[in-house]
């Protein structure tokens, strides 16, 4: 039986990203802990990513180690530098939730707006981007867009509000080449900001399952 743990800072995500392993794994006996810690995004937004923050997740991501997983995930963006600052003290696989969104974001194009609801997960998105970007000896133009009200609709899970925010926002996005979901709680909205924007929408929580079951899975 492979064992997954799981690090969210955001309800909506928390509740549906089991759901989405368990689909992409269909017969695997899979034990899959889950761990909510919104604080860890939500003060992020308000006064940065302190270093009080930073022991925070480092200790919180070696008592999930203790858990004995096969893989750990952090489906929570604005955590993503940190991560990476984090993966050599663990003795596990531990994979950040835009790994491989921003891989393939790269690989489609320069021009790149960068869709969030959090300010706390712009920084954080646009610097995997370049870095993913510098790995392939590519350049990209970066574009941040941030839904304010999105972000305090989704707080009070005011969904059909979250949505009906970003779908405005989509109408005024034009000549770009593709256009990344900073957090994985905008993903259910993909497609339909495709359609808006006409052009690729990509969101981490398909990719990210996805590395997931490669990790577990290297055949596959």
């Amino acid at each position: 039986m492979k064992r997954i743990a799981l690090l969210h800072t955001v309800p909506s995500v928390f509740l549906s990203f089991e759901k989405r392993i368990r689909t992409a794994l269909p017969g695997e006996e899979l034990n899959i802990h889950n761990t909510l810690d919104d604080f860890l995004a939500s003060d992020a937004n308000v006064r940065g990513f302190t270093q009080n923050n930073r022991n925070r997740l480092f200790f919180l991501l070696k008592a999930i180690e203790l858990e004995e997983p096969d893989v750990i995930a952090v489906t929570c963006s604005t955590l993503t530098p940190e991560v990476a600052r984090i993966r050599p003290f663990l003795s596990v696989p531990l994979i950040a939730i835009d790994d491989a969104m921003a891989k393939k974001a790269v690989a489609l194009g320069s021009k790149i707006t960068v869709m969030a609801t959090a300010q706390s997960t712009v920084e954080p998105t646009c610097q995997k981007l370049l870095e993913e970007a510098a790995k392939i000896g590519g350049k990209v133009e970066l574009s941040p867009m941030v839904c304010h009200d999105a972000y305090e609709a989704i707080k009070r899970m005011d969904q059909p509000a979250h949505d009906a925010f970003l779908r405005k926002a989509a109408g005024g996005i034009h000549d770009q080449d593709v256009v990344v979901l900073a957090q994985a709680s905008m993903a259910h909205m993909e497609n339909e900001l495709a359609a808006i924007c006409g052009v690729p929408v990509l969101s981490s929580p398909a990719l990210c399952v996805e590395q997931i079951v490669h990790t577990l899975y290297p055949a596959r």
